[in-house]
């Protein structure tokens, strides 16, 4: 291809002796003898070459100016298929492109930081820009107030803290382009006072003559040490009688002390110290002991309710009072453990809910969390929560202690599930499972369960946890069965393993019945054959019939079809009457 004109043709000087042009070099795809042949030279003399090009990525030429400032210059590109060329006029004074500054130094205070540099002197004032990199890898840029000047002051940093900083200039009245950037110089600020106060809690312990309160603090985000803490003080005076405060220091290495005061109101501080001064006091205040409270209400007024887990934490709420200025929650990181790594978190009067999260959570572990409301850094318990990050099945079965059976029913009783801390979730009822050694389960009330192993069972669920009592009705007298009582909590339950077997009694009241329907009229019966004239005699007597008589066989006293006898025909041989009167007179 023929050369195309050059690209990106312009010159520059560095020092006000030399000048450098540079421009972009093309591909024309002829190489060797017939590769592109550049030429630099004055516009109105291009036979003379100013300078010999070399090209890599980027073409340049570099010639000595002498006293000639003003230039008009033309670069030509040429091969066998053609010629292009470019132009550029220009001021030499207005195309300085400085060398990058060098020996860069610093002077610090706590919250200022004075650059200082040098720069090689070309006659040209240079005007310079500070780049300050801040810890979070903020940056700042910063410019020189006058023409020339060698340094830059930097205010409002930060005390005893890192800053990269590094400069550049370029010429103060025919801006061209910026020098390179000096090398980079990391330097630290002076230590200063801390700011700000410290986060303070405490955990208070009745004991014989006092109370035992322990104290946390901690830095956060609010709080600037401004250098390295080499020491935390801590100063308590009793409110009442204004007698002399006491004080105790502690190594920077601990955020914990434990004090000793008696019933009486207390006003606590935590300072911290580094190699200037003092931080502001952080204050609490400790009430008065008394017997039968822990705060403003009394125990019967303190709630406790049941907390869940989300997934990235455990959602708290409480109820909001207009008294408090803030609200503090507190709770251990490992309960089972002491000390339990107690931990706490502060929030604003309008708040009343929040998730509280923490890496030292765990599936399966009950966690309880203190709510307090402070006023004038007086803390009273509000609500006491528990709750789980995730329930887990419980650990253990309740343990059935009596069985009483009858015929169609079972009565099972166990023991109150331990509901106490090493449970993996809250216990919210029982399922009762029970099935007949043969065949599958259809009792009335029941719903069916069907295990791993495809078996199937009737299963009933007890919804009260405190209950402790069940009877599983309509069962099959004479029968064998297996059964189980399961507890179960937000996590379920663990697989059943272990059944329990019982066998029904026969139905008394069926065995009665047949001993009425057979027994009795059976013995009756026996009775009967074995005495059978004497009961033919007393239940059926003989009844003389007139028509057997002898008297009637005679075939004169026939009166038609019937015989007929006539008294008076007849003698007796003894008369008997119904009545002895009658019997008297005859």
């Amino acid at each position: 291809e023929p050369p195309d004109t050059p690209k990106d043709f312009s010159c520059q000087t560095q020092d006000m002796k030399r000048v450098t042009c540079t421009w972009r070099k093309e591909e024309t795809y002829l190489y060797g003898r017939n590769s592109p042949q550049y030429t630099l030279s004055k516009t109105s003399s291009q036979k003379t070459a100013l300078c010999e090009a070399s090209c890599s990525k980027q073409c340049s030429c570099s010639w000595d100016i002498g006293q000639q400032w003003i230039w008009n210059v033309t670069v030509t590109v040429e091969n066998p298929l053609g010629k292009k060329t470019a132009t550029d006029v220009f001021d030499v004074t207005h195309r300085m492109y400085p060398p990058a500054p060098f020996q860069v130094w610093e002077d610090c205070t706590d919250t200022e930081m004075t650059l200082h540099w040098n720069y090689e002197n070309t006659g040209i004032e240079f005007f310079c820009q500070i780049e300050v990199i801040q810890p979070d890898g903020k940056v700042e840029l910063h410019n020189s107030s006058m023409a020339d000047s060698r340094r830059v002051t930097v205010r409002g940093l930060r005390p005893h803290t890192e800053y990269t900083a590094r400069v550049r200039c370029g010429a103060a009245r025919h801006f061209w382009r910026w020098s390179e950037w000096s090398q980079p110089l990391t330097t630290r600020t002076k230590e200063g006072t801390p700011s700000g106060k410290l986060d303070i809690w405490r955990e208070i312990t009745p004991v014989l003559g006092g109370r035992n309160v322990t104290l946390f603090w901690k830095q956060t985000p609010s709080f600037q040490a401004n250098g390295k803490i080499i020491l935390y003080e801590v100063t308590w005076e009793k409110i009442e009688d204004g007698s002399q405060p006491e004080s105790i220091s502690f190594s920077s290495v601990y955020n914990s002390t434990r004090i000793f005061i008696d019933n009486h109101s207390y006003r606590i501080s935590v300072m911290a110290k580094n190699s200037i001064n003092f931080s502001l006091p952080s204050i609490l205040m400790i009430s008065r002991a008394t017997d039968n409270s822990r705060s403003i209400f009394s125990t019967e007024e303190l709630k406790e309710g049941q907390v869940n887990g989300t997934y990235d934490g455990i959602f708290l709420s409480w109820e909001p009072r207009s008294i408090y200025d803030s609200y503090i929650i507190d709770w251990c990181n490992f309960p089972r453990l002491q000390p339990c790594d107690l931990q706490w978190k502060r929030f604003g009067p309008n708040i009343s809910s929040a998730v509280i999260s923490s890496a030292a959570f765990v599936p399966g572990v009950r966690y309880t969390f203190h709510i307090y409301g402070s006023v004038a850094n007086r803390a009273s318990l509000l609500e006491k929560k528990i709750g789980y990050l995730k329930e887990l099945p419980p650990h253990l079965d309740p343990v059935v202690r009596k069985v009483d059976l009858t015929y169609n029913s079972v009565t099972l009783s166990w023991d109150s599930y331990l509901t106490n801390e090493p449970e993996p979730g809250f216990v919210r009822g029982y399922h009762v499972y029970v099935s007949p050694m043969q065949g599958n389960c259809n009792l009335k009330g029941s719903k069916k369960h069907i295990l791993s192993d495809e078996s199937e069972l009737c299963k009933y669920t007890i919804e009260n946890p405190e209950e402790k009592r069940y009877t599983v009705k309509h069962l099959m007298p004479n029968t064998k069965y297996k059964i189980v009582v399961k507890a179960f909590t937000g996590g379920g339950e663990t697989p059943i393993v272990n059944f329990r077997y019982i066998d029904t009694p026969y139905n008394s009241n069926l065995l009665y019945f047949i001993f009425l329907l057979v027994i009795i009229p059976t013995l009756v019966a026996a009775i009967c054959h074995w005495k059978m004239k004497w009961v033919k005699e007393w239940c059926c007597p003989v009844i003389p019939s007139p028509n057997k008589s002898k008297v009637l066989s005679f075939k004169e006293f026939k009166i038609d079809s019937e015989k007929v006898l006539k008294i008076n025909d007849c003698l007796p041989d003894m008369l008997a009457m119904d009545s002895n009167a009658e019997a008297h007179k005859l």
